[in-house]
Order: C-alpha cells, then structure tokens, then sequence
C-alpha cells in the first residue's frame, strides 16, 4: 500500500532500481510488508506477480511472501489446492532478502502430525522466514526444534484484548492483530509492544465477518476430513464485498510499522 512517501523519489537522478534486489538504503525502511502469494501460480516468476499485483511496493520494505509451498496438513485459514511458492521463488526471495512465511495456522495439531511435517519444516527452516501458527503447542514444538523461525501467532487466534497480547509475546515473535482493530485507535495506542505487533494494510471479508467459522472448517478439510466449508455470510453477500485499504499514516504516527497485504480476487472483491 502507498504510503505518504512517493517510493520514486528515493531513486537518484539518473539510476533505475534493481529488479531483483532490495535497495541497501542507509536507514532501515519506515514501514515493512508481509505480502499475500495466495493463488499464484508455481511457474509464475515471483518478482514478475510482485510488479503485477504490488508494483507501488519497493522491494526495500517487503519483509516477506506468506503462501503454500509444499502440501502440509497443518495449513489453516485457506483450503490447499496447489503449492503457491516454487523452489525457486523461495531460492530468489531468500537472496533477495525477503523471508517466506510458511501459513501453518490449523487450528488442530497432534505430536505426531507435526513430527509427520519435519521434512517441510527442515527445508524451509533459516533465519529470516517464518511460521504463522495458531496452536500453541505446535508454536513450543517448533521454537525447541526449529529456533531459527520467526513465529508470528496468526489473525485465526482473534486475540483482541491488551491481556491476550501480552501472553501471546510470551511465546510468539509478533502478533497478528484481527482487522477490525485497525478502527480502534484507542486500543492501538495502548498496546506496548507495538515493533512486535502487524496490523493489516488491507482488508477483506474478515472485516466485516460475525463469527469467522470457515477456519476451523477449512482447518479439518486440510487434514482431508469430509466435511462442509462453512461461512457465516451469504455467498451473494460474501461475493459483493470488496477489499478496504487502510490509510497507513495514522497507525505509522502511532508507532506502528509492520503490514500485512492481501490482494483483491479478480474483479476486486473479497482478497486472497
């Protein structure tokens, strides 16, 4: 999302921004991005979807890429159907210095299942990339064995309260806060923590959702249980919602400087 800064005037006279590198600038950027891959394809090039879905994003401020990249029932929040990120968009992002979020945020996990995911973890684990996780247990179980992922606890946690966060810190590297949070500047300019909290740049159907009872439908269809995707709304209310961008200065004036970014569906509505 645009900030009030123009991202081409930190662009000298005369010189062109690399394209598959994040700038070296002498400050550290003023906000950072965790950017939505969901629904791109595998043999997409990843740089060639960011200038085709984020283009206003300078690659400085991308902390990273959040999306499937191999088949896991641990995922959460969105039904797998195919992996997102390839080998190599996490080989280029890595490089480049932006991590890759692994979305393993089901609200349902046993010992076993997670020592039946050590492969997908192994391959993926080194400083710099992240897990999104929603179960505590599994968020222990990967902070002993895998300690150089960040562990951000995941919006499907819904923590709301000043209370919950600070327990939700005692564990997790930050915290995902629900978008309807973003309208309550009371609150926010409460939070202490607020270098270890993201809030979302854009919003769409979560939003506005009474009970957000797809994630824990979605959470036992991952696991390949025959069961009904639910949802609180209407499909034709659901279809007619678009995405709501957030102004950013306000919560960058109130400390905050950590994003995350979704993309519309085609035609718009609700994101991805």
């Amino acid at each position: 999302m645009e900030t009030d800064r123009d991202a081409q005037a930190r662009v000298p006279a005369g010189k062109t921004r690399r394209a598959f590198t994040k700038s070296r600038p002498l400050s550290p950027p003023e906000v950072t991005y965790t950017i939505s891959a969901r629904s791109k394809s595998p043999d997409a090039p990843v740089f060639a979807f960011l200038r085709n879905h984020f283009g206003n994003v300078p690659l400085r401020e991308i902390d990273s890429l959040f999306g499937f990249v191999a088949r896991s029932t641990l995922y959460g929040g969105r039904a797998f159907t195919r992996r997102e990120l390839s080998d190599r968009d996490v080989f280029q992002l890595n490089g480049a210095g932006i991590g890759v979020r692994l979305p393993l945020s089901n609200h349902y996990v046993e010992r076993d299942e997670y020592e039946g995911n050590a492969a997908l973890l192994k391959r993926f684990h080194r400083p710099g990339n992240s897990v999104i996780v929603t179960n505590d247990d599994l968020a222990r179980w990967i902070r002993q064995a895998y300690p150089g992922y960040q562990i951000d606890v995941s919006v499907i946690k819904n923590i709301k309260t000043h209370r919950k966060i600070n327990e939700a810190l005692e564990l997790y590297d930050s915290v995902v806060l629900p978008m309807r949070l973003n309208e309550d500047f009371d609150f926010l300019e409460k939070i202490e923590a607020k270098d270890r909290i993201i809030l979302f740049a854009n919003a769409g159907c979560a939003l506005t959702c009474p009970s957000k009872i797809c994630y824990v439908s979605i959470s036992r269809i991952n696991k390949g249980e025959n069961v009904e995707f639910q949802c609180s709304q209407k499909l034709k209310e659901r279809e007619l919602e678009g995405m709501v961008d957030f102004p950013l200065q306000p919560y960058i004036d109130l400390g905050f400087h950590r994003f995350k970014l979704l993309r519309a569906r085609p035609g718009h509505m609700t994101g991805y």
